[in-house]
């Protein structure tokens, strides 16, 4: 049976449709989505993954310093914004208990490469996960386990870049 998923962005996220399909629908994610429609990924997180996706919030994206999402969505940006992007998508499905385990595995931290070739910790303080990326920016996973056809997603509360972008 499929599990139930929570709602995300005031929109009911379906386990059958795929991140891409699920995303467009949460309030919460409109500027990842036109992120991800400006870097031109949207083919890429609609395929067969399976993905990790990482999803900043709305608030996660207006949190940057002021005109960076504006800078970041000019086509000539394209590259840094799907570097960027990627950063946020690790190539594995991993439920927040797999996450779990890995960090208890590796004690009490365990580090993944992500598709964007950045470096994320991960750590599992008191059953809550935090990401924290190369530049010491640290997201809270606010919603776990999003389940996807292609995948999982976990609804963060800040943007992650890789050490080049800053």
């Amino acid at each position: 049976m499929a599990q139930d998923n929570p709602m995300v962005g005031g929109a009911a996220m379906y386990a059958d449709k795929n991140i891409i399909e699920n995303a467009v629908n949460s309030a919460d994610h409109t500027t990842l989505v036109a992120a991800v429609k400006a870097a031109g990924l949207v083919d890429t997180l609609s395929g067969e993954g399976p993905f990790t996706v990482l999803a900043p919030t709305n608030e996660a994206f207006a949190a940057l310093p002021d005109g960076t999402v504006e800078t970041l969505l000019k086509p000539e940006n394209k590259d840094m914004l799907a570097t960027i992007l990627a950063c946020h998508v690790i190539p594995a499905k991993a439920l927040s208990t797999d996450i779990g385990s890995m960090v208890e595995a590796d004690g009490g931290e365990h580090v993944v490469t992500t598709v964007g070739g950045c470096k994320l910790t991960l750590k599992d303080v008191d059953g809550k996960i935090t990401v924290t990326d190369e530049n010491g920016t640290v997201a809270n996973v606010t919603i776990a386990d999003v389940i996807q056809s292609n995948g999982v997603i976990h609804v963060i509360d800040a943007v992650l870049t890789p050490k080049s972008a800053m």
